[in-house]
């Protein structure tokens, strides 16, 4: 995996992995560069046994700005602009297929693909002073591939008001309209955060994977064939050894003890 100064992974505590976009000069855009080391990070990650939970953050003033304005400029070409967002595309794909949940940890401003990649996350928690937006059509590039991530979490009204006028919102707007799941003072952001991971990381890996997984297919299957799906699901889960245990742990009135840790 190519080293990149602009994106840092640390390993902390209780399985819980941090991504952080590094590049504050640059309100950390998602360049070329950027998007394939987040990729390779989470491919990663996702085969990382050791890895429970992933927590996805900015550094400097705020979350990310979207794409790299000066680069988009340079591309000039058909292909290259194809390339550009269908990485970025990718890189979504990479975090919802992914095995791993992951928690999008957001202050200052989320833009354009930026607010795309916290919509992407399984999570997402910000600072009350947050704000994020789809502000393309301000300056004629309409966030169409940001919109497929905003819409599957908020209704169409809403995401089409963010399309339309590219005004920011709020974190509390955010979370009210579903984009977000709540929002905290900045000083106690990372306390927060930190205790929504432990909590999933508490929890079986296998489960987390099976239901993760679940979760999205089933949203984009009619409601007969997705209870069929699921409950082959269920059913397949059910043999699962941490099934049995999580089971008879609550019958017991006791703690379960993971054997897929």
């Amino acid at each position: 995996m190519e080293k990149n100064p602009n994106i840092n992974l640390t390993f902390l505590a209780d399985g819980i992995s941090r991504i952080k976009l590094n590049d504050p000069s640059n309100y950390n855009a998602l360049s070329f560069k950027n998007i394939k080391s987040l990729i390779d990070i989470f491919k990663s990650l996702n085969n990382d046994n050791k890895t429970k939970v992933i927590i996805i953050e900015g550094s400097g003033k705020g979350f990310s700005a979207g794409h790299d304005l000066k680069e988009i400029r340079s591309l000039k070409h058909k292909p290259k602009y194809n390339k550009l967002f269908n990485s970025c595309s990718k890189l979504m794909l990479e975090i919802i297929e992914g095995r791993k949940p992951v928690i999008a940890k957001v202050h200052g401003a989320a833009f354009a693909a930026g607010c795309q990649l916290v919509a992407s996350c399984d999570l997402a928690v910000s600072s009350d002073d947050a704000i994020f937006a789809t502000p393309g059509v301000n300056i004629g590039l309409f966030c169409s591939t940001p919109m497929v991530a905003v819409s599957r979490k908020v209704n169409r009204k809403k995401t089409m008001k963010m399309l339309l006028t590219g005004d920011p919102i709020n974190a509390a707007y955010a979370k009210e309209i579903g984009l977000i799941n709540d929002h905290y003072p900045i000083s106690k952001l990372e306390d927060e955060v930190l205790v929504l991971a432990k909590n999933i990381a508490s929890k079986s890996n296998i489960i987390i994977k099976i239901g993760k997984k679940a979760f999205y297919k089933q949203l984009e299957m009619p409601l007969r064939k997705a209870y069929q799906y699921t409950s082959e699901v269920m059913t397949k889960n059910a043999m699962e050894l941490d099934a049995e245990e999580g089971i008879l742990a609550f019958l017991e009135k006791r703690k379960p003890n993971w054997k897929n840790k």
